[in-house]
């Protein structure tokens, strides 16, 4: 008796879908890739607090109203352009760079109110300024 032996065909896992698919996943990541150098600035950026320092009588004060208005000292500028706020601050200060400046301004004032003071303060060269800030109440 002679029994037939079937042959079965081996199965094979075909993997070349699978490396084609790897290696386009691969390429579309390379190419994608955006290799930037991006500069950094170390920053210390200054801590609010609830205490109070000590008031120098001998300070600057320019206050920046929501409309973008400049008060400095308490007296309105007519102009709130940076050379009137820069003629005004050279005006109280006779050329002091040491005198220290506090820039008050309202939380609805735009950003550029500001930037023109400070820019104002850093053309006359003035070496203590702060910008005021009002404890959150949460």
């Amino acid at each position: 008796m002679k029994f037939k032996r079937e042959s079965r065909e081996e199965l094979e896992l075909n993997l070349t879908p699978l490396i084609d698919v790897v290696f386009l996943l691969l390429i579309f990541f390379m190419v994608s890739t955006t290799f930037q150098k991006e500069s950094e600035i170390s920053l210390q950026l200054p801590k609010a607090s609830d205490t109070a320092e000590e008031t120098n009588t001998d300070t600057i004060e320019v206050v920046i109203n929501a409309a973008g208005r400049f008060y400095v000292n308490d007296q309105e500028l007519v102009k709130s352009d940076a050379e009137s706020v820069q003629a005004a601050l050279q005006k109280v200060t006779n050329g002091n760079r040491d005198i220290p400046l506090t820039i008050r301004a309202d939380a609805q004032t735009p950003h550029q109110a500001v930037v023109t003071a400070m820019d104002a303060a850093g053309q006359l060269g003035m070496l203590r300024m702060s910008i005021a800030t009002s404890q959150s109440t949460e």
